[in-house]
């Protein structure tokens, strides 16, 4: 088995059925990752070891979502400099509150954090894997063809719509 590019980490096992998304969009890419769950406020510690140890691993980025207070990829992006993606998972107000608790970084302390739920779980993965293709040719050939086949999606959509309405 290869080994992982990707760490993804959520507060809670609850988070499992969001976080897997950025795993599916990991595997279409054949990118490599582990999955984990650690806390911020729960244990703080083993948060911060991670975080610390995680490049040493080989890990490159990482993607961590987390609902309510959602400090997760805060605190872990305080101890690496590895690039952090946070996914704020929906929780007691939709998952505003753990949007904003994502997404308001300190100056120097950046998370770049994606859409609240699956969609940015997906995303997360996504961005994780446009990250990696700046350093693989191979992994950017992949995300063109991506981008490509999002493109063809449309258009055969636009042309089944137009079909059925009878316009060109």
């Amino acid at each position: 088995m290869n080994r992982a590019l990707v760490s993804i980490v959520m507060g809670s096992d609850s988070d499992l059925e969001i976080m897997r998304e950025a795993a599916h969009a990991l595997e279409q890419f054949g990118i490599a990752y582990e999955i984990d769950v650690t806390s911020a406020h729960r244990s703080p510690e083993r948060t911060a070891d991670f975080a610390r140890k995680a490049a040493g691993r080989g890990i490159r980025v990482i993607v961590a979502g987390a609902g309510g207070a959602a400090h997760l990829a805060g605190v872990i992006a305080a101890h690496t400099s590895l690039p952090v993606i946070g996914v704020p998972i929906p929780s007691v107000l939709n998952g505003l509150d753990s949007l904003l608790a994502t997404v308001q970084m300190p100056a120097g302390i950046p998370v770049a954090t994606v859409a609240i739920g699956k969609a940015g779980a997906t995303n997360a993965g996504i961005l994780a894997a446009q990250i990696l293709a700046l350093s693989s040719a191979e992994l950017s050939k992949k995300m063109d063809a991506h981008k490509k086949k999002l493109a063809d999606g449309v258009e055969e959509k636009s042309g089944k719509l137009k079909a059925a309405l009878g316009t060109r």
